[in-house]
């Protein structure tokens, strides 16, 4: 952060410290300089933070590793459709390189919070299962009679001591009679994130002119009718189906 503030100070006293004739002959080749190194920056933040290498942006991106060192550096500057890219790989909206605050500044260690993640979504797993081993009235041993699965390996998972392997909770959750999804992460960040991806997918399914319609701003307020409708009892929109017909001409 001291790097930013160095920075802004830097663009304050240039405008305080100079005659105003002076500051249009100066001004413009400083504030790029500037602006290059904030986005230099801004960019080495974002890709530590994602924990990702020079050579992986450099090759997406369509430069050389020297060049994409430039840009750190504050050297050169990339395109906005570059720093669109790097935007969508390194995670951060495309906004967080024309910002001033970073993200190493706002967010712990990276590996310790991942760490912690997984060790809080194999404990939500384990009650979940258990909680729906439990409203069907089966013991360890049922479960594991239904799932060809050891009791005790159960257990362990009920409780979050060890990770459940994907093809074997798929099993425990046929045998629970619940669906994968059941245990999918919806309150954090990355659940978020996981859920828009599903419903990103059953919108592009969707017909075209549908997608169209959708997209459109100022379909807002019908979408937000058809929703409104959708959530009425049936007998209040049979109501309302019967006023229509009854002014119809």
């Amino acid at each position: 952060m001291s790097d930013f503030s160095n920075i802004s100070a830097r663009m304050k006293s240039l405008r305080e410290t100079e005659p105003a004739e002076e500051r249009r002959a100066v001004d413009h080749d400083e504030s790029f300089r500037i602006r290059a190194r904030m986005v230099g920056l801004l960019l080495l933040d974002a890709r530590r933070k994602a924990q990702r290498a020079q050579e992986d942006c450099a090759r997406l991106a369509r430069v050389s590793v020297a060049q994409y060192d430039r840009w750190e550096i504050g050297d050169e500057v990339p395109s906005l459709p570059q720093l669109e890219v790097l935007a969508f790989f390194l995670g951060v909206p495309v906004s967080h390189f024309w910002g001033m605050d970073t993200l190493e500044a706002k967010g712990e260690n990276p590996v310790s919070a991942q760490n912690e993640y997984l060790a809080l979504r194999d404990r939500m797993i384990g009650a979940l299962l258990r909680s729906a081993r439990e409203a069907r009235a089966l013991t360890l041993d049922d479960l594991s009679a239904e799932s060809g699965l050891p009791a005790d390996l159960i257990e362990r998972y009920e409780l979050g001591e060890l990770p459940a392997p994907m093809h074997e909770l798929t099993v425990l959750s046929n045998a629970v009679r619940k669906n994968i999804t059941y245990f999918l992460e919806s309150y954090s960040q990355l659940g978020e994130l996981l859920a828009m991806r599903e419903e990103w997918k059953h919108f592009t399914a969707l017909p075209e002119e549908i997608r169209r319609f959708a997209a459109n701003p100022l379909n807002i307020g019908f979408i937000e009718i058809a929703i409104m409708f959708s959530q009425m009892p049936a007998d209040r929109l049979r109501k309302i189906g019967e006023s229509a017909l009854s002014i119809a001409p």
